[in-house]
C-alpha cells in the first residue's frame, strides 16, 4: 500500500532558516521537493561537493590509494613476467648464464635453437631437452664458423633469444617479489585499518552535506531575501511530531492534501512478506502518488513463477539453507547480502512446488517404489487416475502455466478497471470496463458452460448479452464526447491490438512450463551420467565421480534454473501483468531529509 502523505509549505524568515533545516533535519520526516536537476546541480559548490563524495566512494571501493594499489599491481606483473621466463629458460637446464658470457669473450657464441621433434636432425647441434613435441638445441658458433651455413638451420628451426637467467635464477627472483607482494598487501591492509572507518565518516558527512546544499539550493528566496519559501511532504503518520516540532518553532506553514499535479514521493506499507518483494517494484519504478502499489499481487506471483521455474524440491531445500545462512552472516556472499529473508521464502516456494511435481534432485519421486505411497497423494500426478500427469492428452503443468496466464492478465484486466474508475470515474473507462467484461465474462461463462452448470439456451443468451454490453463500452462509448464514427475506428484498432497482444502475453507464460521441465530433464541426466559411473559394483573410484558427477551437475543446474527463474519472472511481471493493468511506475521514492 501507499502511504498517505500531506503537502507542507514552509515561509521561514532568513536569521531562522538554517537553525531551523538543522531542526527539519534532525526530525527526518519530511522529503523536501527539490528543483529540476538542471537548476541546480550546475551550481559549482555543489558540483565540488559531489566531485569530493565520488572520490571517497572511489577510495572506498578501491579500498587503498591509487599509489599503494599500483605498486601491489606492478609487483603482481613482475612476479607473472618472471613465472613466463622460468617456463622458458626451463628447457634449456640449469645453466650459469656468466659462464656462457665467458665463452662468448673466449670466442664461443651459443646460439638457441627450437623445431619439431621429428624434424630434428643431430648434425645440426647439441640437443638439450624435448617438450611437446619440440625439440631444443644449441649451436656453437665460433669466430673461425662464422660464414657457416646458419641461413640453412633458420629455415628449418626457430633460433630464441638466449635466457637472460636459468629457470632457478627466475624463481628465486619469484620468491623474492613474493615477499615484497606480501609487504605490500600488510600495507594496504595497516592503511585500510587506520582509514576506512574515518573514510565512511566523511563519506556520511559528505552525503550530509550535499543534502544540505541541494534543499538550500531548492529553496526560494521572497522579499529581496528576507523570506525563505520551500515545500515538503510528510508521512501522515509522522504529522503529529513533524506539527509539534512546527509549532514549538514559530514558523509559517501551511499543511494540505497533494495535489494530482504534485510530485508526491512514495512511501510503500506492506507486511514482512510483501515487504522482501518490493525492491523488485523498485527495479521497474515506484509507482505515482495516484496509482496502486502492485507489490501485493507482485509477491505471490513472483514467488509462483520461480517455484515453478526452478520445479524441483531439492533444491527448494538447498535454498532454504542458503536464504538461512546468509541471514546469520554464516555465508557472506556481497551481491546477496540481506537478501537471506527472500532467498528463504523462495526456496520454500519451491520445495511445495517441487513436491506437488513430484521432483527431487532431478529424481521422480511419484514413479519411485521407495517414496510412500501416502505421500504421493497430494501430486499433481495423483489427480490422475492413470498417473500419468496429463490433462486432455497435455502435461497438466503446461496446463496450469496457460491457466496461471490467464488468470494474471485477466487479474490485471480488473485491476486496471477499478484503479482507472477511481481516477477518472466509470464515463472515461467505458472501453477498459467493456473489454473486462467481455474476457473475463466470456472465460467464466466457457467454463460453466463445459461443466453443465449452464444448458446451452442460457448460455447462448449470457453471451449476446456480454457480447452486446461490451462491444457498448468497446466502440460506442470508449471516449466521451467524441464524434461515433472515430470511437468506432478506435474500437477497432483497440480489438486489433487486443486480440493479437492478449494471445501472446497468455502464451508468453509458457516459459514458466519450459524451464520447469528443462531443469527437471537437466537433473535427471546429471543423475543417469552417474550412474553409469557407479556401475554394478561400484568401487572406491567410482564412487569418487558418481559423487563428483552428481554434485558439480546439480549446483550448475541449480545456477541456471535459479538464473533463469530471476529473469522469466520479472518480463512476465514488468511486461505482461504491468502493460495490462497500465503500471506507469514514473514514481519517486519517499526520501525524508535527515541525518
Amino acid at each position: 500500500m501507499i502511504t498517505q502523505m500531506k503537502k507542507y509549505t514552509f515561509l521561514v524568515f532568513h536569521r531562522d532558516y538554517e537553525p531551523f533545516l538543522t531542526r527539519l533535519r534532525d526530525l527526518g520526516v519530511v522529503h523536501i521537493t527539490q528543483k529540476a536537476a538542471g537548476l541546480i546541480e550546475d551550481d559549482e559548490q555543489l558540483q565540488a561537493a559531489l566531485q569530493h563524495e565520488d572520490e571517497l566512494r572511489r577510495l572506498l571501493k578501491q579500498g587503498a590509494p591509487d599509489q599503494l594499489l599500483a605498486e601491489r599491481a606492478n609487483i603482481e606483473q613482475n612476479i607473472s613476467d618472471a613465472q613466463t621466463a622460468a617456463q622458458q629458460a626451463a628447457v634449456w637446464g640449469d645453466f650459469d648464464p656468466a659462464r656462457i658470457q665467458q665463452l662468448k669473450e673466449a670466442g664461443y657464441t651459443l646460439r638457441f635453437f627450437a623445431c619439431g621433434t621429428s624434424a630434428y636432425q643431430e648434425e645440426w647441434g647439441i640437443k638439450v631437452s624435448e617438450k611437446e613435441g619440440k625439440t631444443y638445441f644449441a649451436v656453437v658458433e665460433t669466430s673461425e664458423s662464422r660464414d657457416l651455413e646458419i641461413s640453412n638451420l633458420l629455415e628449418k628451426a626457430t633460433e630464441i633469444p638466449q635466457p637472460e637467467k636459468s629457470a632457478a635464477q627466475y624463481m628465486q627472483e619469484v620468491e623474492h617479489l613474493k615477499g615484497l607482494l606480501a609487504a605490500a598487501n600488510a600495507r594496504i591492509e595497516a592503511w585500510q585499518l587506520a582509514n576506512i572507518e574515518e573514510i565512511k565518516a566523511q563519506l556520511k558527512e559528505a552525503r550530509q552535506n550535499i543534502d544540505w546544499q541541494r534543499v538550500m539550493l531548492s529553496t526560494d528566496k521572497l522579499a529581496e531575501g528576507a523570506l525563505c519559501l520551500f515545500e515538503g511532504f510528510c508521512p501522515i503518520d509522522k504529522e503529529p511530531e513533524l506539527n509539534a516540532m512546527l509549532q514549538s518553532a514559530q514558523v509559517y506553514y501551511e499543511e494540505t492534501d497533494p495535489e494530482k499535479e504534485d510530485a508526491t514521493p512514495i512511501k510503500l506499507r506492506n507486511n514482512w512478506f510483501t515487504k522482501l518483494f518490493e525492491p523488485l517494484t523498485g527495479m521497474y519504478g515506484w509507482p505515482n502518488y495516484n496509482e496502486f502499489d502492485p507489490t501485493p499481487i507482485l509477491a505471490p506471483f513472483y514467488l509462483l513463477f520461480f517455484a515453478l521455474c526452478v520445479g524441483d524440491c531439492g533444491y527448494g531445500l538447498a535454498l532454504i539453507l542458503i536464504g538461512w545462512l546468509i541471514a546469520k552472516e554464516k555465508l557472506r556472499i556481497e551481491m546477496f547480502e540481506g537478501l537471506g529473508p527472500i532467498i528463504m521464502v523462495l526456496g520454500i516456494g519451491c520445495t511445495v512446488v517441487g513436491y506437488l511435481s513430484g521432483t527431487f534432485f532431478g529424481i521422480d519421486i511419484y514413479q519411485a517404489e521407495w517414496f510412500p505411497a501416502w505421500a504421493k497423494a497430494p501430486m499433481f500426478k495423483a489427480w490422475f487416475g492413470d498417473g500419468s500427469g496429463t490433462w486432455m492428452g497435455y502435461d497438466i503443468m503446461m496446463v496450469l502455466a496457460l491457466f496461471i496466464g490467464v488468470f494474471h492478465i485477466c487479474l490485471a484486466m480488473t485491476v486496471k478497471a477499478i484503479c482507472y474508475t477511481k481516477q477518472n470515474g466509470f464515463h472515461a473507462t467505458a472501453s477498459t470496463w467493456g473489454w473486462l467484461l467481455l474476457i473475463v465474462g466470456g472465460i467464466v461463462t466457457a467454463i460453466l458452460a463445459s461443466t453443465s452448470v449452464l444448458g446451452p439456451e442460457t448460455t447462448q443468451i449470457i453471451l449476446i448479452v456480454i457480447a452486446a454490453i461490451s462491444a457498448l463500452g468497446i466502440y460506442i462509448f470508449n471516449t466521451p464526447g467524441r464524434n461515433p464514427l472515430i470511437n468506432i475506428g478506435s474500437g477497432l484498432w483497440d480489438t486489433y491490438q487486443m486480440a493479437t497482444g492478449i494471445l501472446g502475453d497468455v502464451l508468453s507464460y509458457l516459459r514458466l512450463y519450459a524451464l520447469g521441465m528443462a531443469g527437471a530433464m537437466l537433473g535427471a541426466a546429471f543423475n543417469e551420467l552417474g550412474m553409469t559411473v557407479l556401475g554394478d559394483n561400484p568401487g572406491v573410484g567410482a564412487i569418487v565421480g558418481f559423487v563428483l558427477i552428481v554434485a558439480f551437475g546439480h549446483v550448475l543446474n541449480l545456477l541456471m534454473a535459479c538464473l533463469g527463474a530471476f529473469v522469466h519472472p520479472l518480463r512476465l511481471t514488468f511486461v505482461e501483468y504491468f502493460k495490462n493493468v497500465g503500471y506507469e511506475g514514473s514514481g519517486k521514492k519517499y526520501n525524508p531529509f535527515k541525518k
